[in-house]
């Protein structure tokens, strides 16, 4: 009798365990910022794994649209909770992360006061270089999962010139809710075959609302738990992704950290694989003082729980949600609308920071058409643009 708990213990495990070594090898190769994130998740969990097809996979999608936090890293959670339980969201967390998290600690410990010697710093613009090849790619397979149709096509163009023209978080949040009313209003209509699903999960909304209340009023007294509380606020607050949270981080850590080590962490974050936002791994090292890898932990877990917690607390009810007819169309008009949102991203800021040059603009060539055509490994391809940035810098 006993062999049965065992058994099924055991599995769990082996499930969990999974998802991590598959989020960590992912974490240790995404480059090119959460829009990149979105393909290289879609092509392993989607094409290759079948962990999830294309319809719930645009689902999650549209959700971490409308909620502050990781857009990618909220994916990603909602993932490895479909697959193994919390157990398996947390997981999936821990191993996407860790690899920038680590990375970018030993470089707030280790680095040296000032932007760094050329060669360090031709690194990060060759990795930048990468994110080129990297976003393009994402945005051709985004654009063949999700642009199918006139509506989605035209959706994806008025995205793009508006964030093109108008760059900005309002503008952002405005395209996303005018494709959503015009694919309810314009697409076509057809239910989507779910599961049984449940409503909303009110603990972790509680848990969310109370801290987001709670931290500002006891982080007064000490000063790791204001540290943790102003990344948590950050994380809250943030619509639209890594780039947006830098003014809000900024603002949070106000002149306890020098601008030029602030733009320092953010280039790296850029540079290295895995999540923006774990930008605050380097700011939480530099900030407290004496104490530099429990500030990296608790900085990063400040921003990337509350994103966590609204995904938990509201993805069956969206899942069921978004099974309407109505909703369904919705969601088609977001799923256009994020990919042209990769689209704007591609030139700014990814495009417009990395490519300077004839030469640069031949590499960034070169590379797409070896990932994309030749089907080079990506890890080559990072090594690769590492070392060419570092020769030339």
């Amino acid at each position: 009798m006993p062999a049965e708990p065992v058994t099924e213990h055991r599995h769990r495990f082996k499930g969990v365990m999974e998802v991590f070594w598959r989020f960590l090898a992912l974490g240790s190769v995404s480059f090119g910022g959460p829009a990149a994130h979105i393909g290289y998740f879609r092509n392993l969990f989607v094409t290759k794994l079948g962990w999830i097809d294309d319809s719930a996979y645009g689902r999650l999608i549209a959700l971490s649209q409308f909620l502050p936090g990781p857009g990618s890293s909220q994916i990603g959670f909602a993932l490895g909770l479909r697959r193994a339980g919390l157990a398996g969201g947390i997981a999936a967390f821990l191993g996407f992360t860790l690899p920038s998290f680590l990375l970018l600690y030993l470089l707030a410990i280790y680095s040296p006061g000032d932007h760094g010697p050329g060669w360090f710093q031709g690194v990060v613009h060759g990795l930048k270089l990468f994110a080129v090849v990297i976003v393009a790619d994402a945005s051709l397979s985004m654009f063949t999962a999700f642009c199918r149709d006139r509506l989605s096509i035209s959706l994806m163009v008025l995205t793009t010139a508006s964030l093109l023209l108008f760059p900005s978080l309002w503008s952002q949040l405005g395209v996303l809710i005018i494709s959503a009313i015009g694919g309810a209003m314009f697409g076509k209509k057809k239910t989507v075959e779910i599961g049984p699903q449940r409503g909303l999960r009110g603990v972790p909304l509680i848990i969310f609302a109370g801290l987001f209340l709670i931290l500002p009023l006891l982080g007064t007294q000490l000063e790791w738990v204001a540290l943790f509380s102003g990344f948590y606020q950050a994380g809250s607050l943030v619509f639209g992704g890594g780039h947006v949270v830098l003014p809000l981080l900024q603002q949070t850590l106000g002149d306890a950290l020098p601008n030029d080590r602030f733009l320092l962490g953010y280039a790296a974050a850029q540079g290295v694989p895995g999540p923006m936002f774990s930008l605050a791994a380097f700011l939480g090292a530099e900030s407290l003082s004496g104490q530099g890898f429990l500030g990296a932990v608790l900085a990063t877990l400040g921003i990337f729980l509350p994103g966590f917690l609204l995904v938990l607390g509201l993805q069956d009810a969206w899942e069921g949600l978004a099974a309407r007819p109505l909703i369904s169309s919705a969601a088609a008009g977001i799923n256009a609308s994020v990919v042209g949102l990769l689209l704007a991203a591609l030139y700014q800021p990814v495009f417009t920071s990395a490519v300077s040059s004839a030469a640069e603009m031949a590499l960034a060539v070169l590379g797409f058409f070896a990932l994309r055509t030749l089907k080079f490994p990506v890890v080559i391809l990072v090594g690769i643009f590492a070392v060419l940035g570092g020769l030339l810098g």
